[in-house]
């Protein structure tokens, strides 16, 4: 990546920036609702570029993410072999809710401004062909902390790790360097938080809060942390890692303070398998306590397509 030229589309990498809009949309069933999303789906680089050259050095980047259930009248392509709609996960005491959402748009820069403006060109494309379900806008906060106060996205891949972690490869011939996406929008509990002592904030993290140190997983049988109960192993022992880009959200005038999870992943399994932890437990039972602080109001699924299959959706 140059300082001279955009940010590639569906950069699914794209480096960590000041400002977020997680923009969740459905298709509409106007007649020409699916041809106008192909085309401007087909168009998303240009777009992204005309945006994007105003300030190459605020790291604008777009990733496109399509559903489940309208992944067949999108692209006529073959379908991503672990693509399917987000099931909700149903535990003892919270559960993981289901939401709509055919396309998801993860826009992200240094700059709102830029957002703000690529979004509103990008609505004005598609007009009455979609319905906008959600719309969070994002920010960092201080050094990558949520607004619980810790730093988030410690455990993320870096180096040759990364595409090893998030992009598909030839084990699935129809996702072939795109990737899974999975979306949580949560809402926090921050006085019943900021009751809990430092000690027991940490304890249900899995980390120090000042400085972000990983601490030792409890003892067999007994309730783990949010860090353990989100470290993924396979049948082999092999650990498999996913790509968070999470960001705070709030508005103090509101009252509302939440997480916006989003997950990149070459295998779905392996974010539905932390969901199942967190909420039926490990061992079942013994749900992640973080979740007595933080609600979901949504969850979905996506696939994000390489650039090149977004690019042909126009060609017929």
């Amino acid at each position: 990546m140059s300082g001279r030229v955009p940010i590639e589309s569906q950069r699914v990498d794209a480096p960590l920036t000041c400002s977020a809009t997680f923009l969740v949309l459905t298709v509409t069933d106007s007649p020409e609702a699916v041809k106008t999303v192909r085309s401007t789906l087909a168009d998303i680089d240009g777009l992204a570029k005309n945006v994007s050259i105003r300030d190459l050095g605020a790291s604008f980047a777009c990733t496109v993410g399509i559903g489940s259930d309208v992944w067949d009248r999108v692209t006529g392509l073959p379908r991503p072999a672990e693509l399917h709609p987000f099931p909700a996960v149903k535990g003892a005491k919270y559960t993981a809710v289901s939401t709509p959402g055919d396309l998801l748009f993860h826009i992200r820069s240094e700059r709102r401004d830029l957002n703000f403006e690529f979004e509103k060109q990008l609505l004005d494309l598609l007009g009455d062909s979609v319905k906008v379900v959600d719309e969070t806008v994002g920010f960092r906060y201080f050094d990558v902390r949520d607004l619980l106060g810790f730093v988030d996205g410690t455990a993320n891949p870096v180096g040759p790790a990364v595409p090893a972690s998030i992009l598909v490869a030839e084990e699935d011939a129809a996702g072939v360097g795109g990737s899974y996406i999975v979306v949580q929008k949560y809402v926090h509990d921050m006085k019943g938080w900021k009751a809990l002592k430092a000690e027991q904030q940490e304890a249900i993290i899995g980390r120090t809060k000042l400085d972000n140190v990983e601490l030792n997983d409890a003892p067999s049988g007994q309730q783990a942390s949010h860090k353990t109960l989100n470290t993924i192993e396979d049948e082999n022992g092999v650990e498999h890692d996913i790509l968070r880009d999470n960001m705070p959200f709030g508005s103090s005038g509101s009252g509302q303070f939440g997480t916006y999870f989003i997950g990149y992943s070459r295998r779905l399994w392996v974010i539905e398998k932390m969901l199942q932890r967190m909420y039926i437990g490990e061992p079942a039972g013994l749900h992640d306590r973080l979740l007595d602080y933080s609600t979901p109001l949504t969850g979905t699924t996506f696939f994000a397509p390489s650039a090149s299959i977004l690019a042909g959706l126009d060609s017929d």
